[in-house]
């Protein structure tokens, strides 16, 4: 703890009795700057445009002729008209190598995602055909790559499931799955158009992690039917029913056939994952892993039918491009409310991944991206792609990886990408009618497996017990009840959280860093001393309606505490009392009346408050609402050290 001044001999008492007690000036003391009054229009103007436009978009059409702007603002919306002017062979190149790698990847992914949202596989290609052209013109992330994801796959089939049963009645499940997936893309293109992106930012990190992780279990163990050989499987998402129906099963549903694909291509995923990441040159090796166990395992099942013997393969796989769906959007009935609450959340979830994962690589690459642009081309892609056959698409984190490590240049990584998917889709879909399931899942495992992140747990833990609390909470609501509700706890946690340090902001006691003018918090520098007769108290937030009755408590009892220790150790009491405010960035009426009530509950017990340093904001509605002059002005200082010497000169001098 900090130790207080003494005071040597010579010394007089800092206050006398009665009334406001005396400060000392000094002509070489610089007053606190009241900004001039502002127009309440332009006021609110630059409140708005700092909410929503902080960015400065339009800053590159000023002063500009109007073909010139016609261009950036085509460019704007079309990112392609501008990067496309500068695209030359040698970045072609990369972008091949780039998109071939990640087609390859991405072919049997697609195949066993689109079997988590409970939908033919070839939905899952159609999901990375049309979508991936759209972000190619509209996105600005150069290394995202575009199409369905384990996570937003496994929520929407979980959503969907919950209001339609896909087995009894497949073509209203596959319409409602068409129009959740237009309304999430209205969802993120609206965010996005109306520059409300700072939404998705109340999911934190913690609780995104949790969620991530939580997520990455359930649909590792959704993939033991298809690793197993299970034939009847629970049509839940938790942990303790999905356990349930594999031990129940294990006498006579498992296949050993299957078993031993799953296993063996398992094993052989995970070491060509292994080889990636321990030789850099090799990334393509798990990149090309999974399409290389499609093409062994489904020759191996086609050679000794091993689909006779229990081995659940594919199956019939439809030649041919995306069929048109807007007929068969619903408009209208009771499927519209379902499928916008549905698109809705799902929108959110594929927005947060694909913002996240595109500031990680433009981070890396060192670009900037826009990511409101990016929501409104991640939206339109959706929009687009519902119309096409196509269920919700996002950046995928393992592909995007792929993608930077091949050495993408641009989005033409996701065009070439989508090409090789055309093809497959018109020429090769028959060749995957007897891949096993088995293959399927150990693909889907092998992909989920880095979503469970636990050295960003353990961090987190040791940083912040509260961020850990979200991130468990979201963690286990997932895997024990269902993602939905997972989900649910990770925005209430998230929510909790803001509402808390909202509510209850921190608050110090200052002393003097020795031979300094510096005052700081005793509990980080216990070197720093308080001054005799002086209590400096540092408010660490805005004070507003939901916090102004804690802090007045609070810095109430703060001087509490520290009369109880003045008297018992017998030193001068308490007389000023100084608030620090630099941190408090704003002042609501509500905190102003705290201030005022503070003020007077002081001066029933002969105590002088003074403030240091308020800022501009905030002394302007002091002057504004005459607590500055009810205080005195004489009582704002510019500097914690300039309101000691104020108080104290002599104890200020010499310590």
């Amino acid at each position: 703890m900090a130790s207080r001044a003494h005071p040597v001999d010579g010394d007089v008492s800092p206050a006398t009795d009665g009334g406001d007690l005396p400060i000392k000036s000094s002509p070489h003391r610089h007053k606190v700057g009241v900004p001039p009054k502002q127009n309440m229009f332009h006021d609110f103007m630059y409140t708005f445009k700092e909410t929503f436009f902080h960015d400065d978009p339009l800053r590159h059409f000023k002063d500009q002729p109007k073909s010139k702007q016609f261009m950036l603002g085509l460019q704007s919306i079309f990112p392609v008209f501008d990067w496309g002017r500068s695209y030359n062979l040698k970045k072609f190149r990369g972008d091949l190598i780039a998109g071939l790698t990640i087609a390859s990847l991405c072919i049997p992914q697609d195949i066993g995602y689109a079997k988590l949202a409970n939908l033919d596989p070839k939905y899952g290609l159609y999901s990375s055909f049309v979508p991936p052209l759209v972000y190619a013109c509209m996105g600005s992330s150069r290394d995202i790559a575009i199409g369905p994801v384990a996570v937003v796959s496994l929520l929407l089939g979980t959503l969907l499931r919950a209001e339609v049963d896909p087995v009894t009645n497949p073509d209203e499940y596959l319409r409602l799955a068409f129009t959740a997936t237009f309304f999430a893309g209205v969802t993120e293109a609206a965010l996005g158009f109306f520059r409300l992106g700072f939404l998705i930012d109340f999911l934190s990190h913690a609780a995104v992690v949790g969620f991530m992780g939580g997520a990455a279990i359930t649909i590792a163990l959704q993939q033991l039917k298809g690793f197993l050989g299970i034939r009847e499987f629970t049509k839940k998402t938790d942990i303790i029913a999905v356990l349930d129906s594999v031990f129940s099963s294990a006498r006579h549903g498992w296949n050993w056939q299957t078993i031993l694909i799953g296993a063996s291509f398992l094993t052989f995923l995970l070491t060509s994952k292994l080889i990636g990441k321990k030789n850099k040159k090799l990334f393509w090796v798990p990149a090309v892993a999974p399409l290389i166990s499609v093409i062994i395992s489904t020759f191996f099942v086609y050679i000794t039918r091993a689909d006779k013997q229990g081995v659940q393969i594919v199956k019939h796989l439809d030649k041919g491009i995306n069929p048109s769906s807007f007929d068969q959007i619903y408009f209208s009935g009771d499927n519209l409310a379902k499928g916008i609450r549905i698109g809705v959340v799902a929108g959110m979830v594929a927005l947060t991944e694909a913002v996240a994962i595109g500031r990680t690589f433009a981070a890396m690459k060192d670009y900037q991206i826009d990511g409101n642009k990016e929501m409104v081309a991640l939206g339109v892609m959706n929009v687009v792609g519902s119309m096409s056959s196509c269920y919700v698409a996002t950046g995928s984190f393992s592909r995007s990886a792929v993608n930077f490590m091949a050495g993408c240049q641009t989005a033409v990584s996701n065009i070439i990408m989508s090409i090789v998917v055309l093809l497959t889709l018109l020429f090769l879909t028959p060749l995957f009618k007897y891949t096993p399931n088995a293959i399927l899942a150990a693909i889907i495992i092998n992909a989920v497996i880095p979503l469970v992140d636990i050295q960003a747990a353990i961090l987190i833990f040791k940083v912040d017990k509260l961020d850990f609390i979200a991130c468990m909470g979201a963690f286990f609501g997932v895997i024990f009840v269902s993602v939905e509700i997972g989900l649910l706890i990770a925005v209430s946690i998230s929510f909790a959280k803001i509402l808390l340090q909202v509510t209850r902001p921190r608050t110090a006691v200052l002393g003097n860093i020795p031979r300094t003018s510096v005052y700081r918090n005793i509990q980080q520098y216990p070197e720093a001393t308080m001054v005799p007769g002086v209590l400096t108290i540092r408010v660490d937030s805005a004070i507003y309606f939901s916090n102004s009755n804690y802090v007045r408590e609070r810095i109430q009892r703060w001087l509490l505490e520290e009369e109880e220790k003045v008297k018992a150790a017998s030193l001068p009491r308490i007389q000023f009392l100084i608030i620090e405010m630099s941190p408090v960035t704003d002042i609501d009426t509500s905190g102003i009346h705290a201030l005022e009530d503070l003020y007077k509950s002081l001066q029933k017990r002969d105590i002088q408050l003074v403030l240091a340093n308020p800022g501009p904001l905030v002394i302007g509605k002091l002057h504004l609402s005459h607590f500055a002059d009810m205080l005195g002005h004489d009582h704002i200082f510019l500097t914690v050290a300039d309101a000691v010497e104020a108080c104290c000169p002599k104890l200020s001098d010499e310590v």
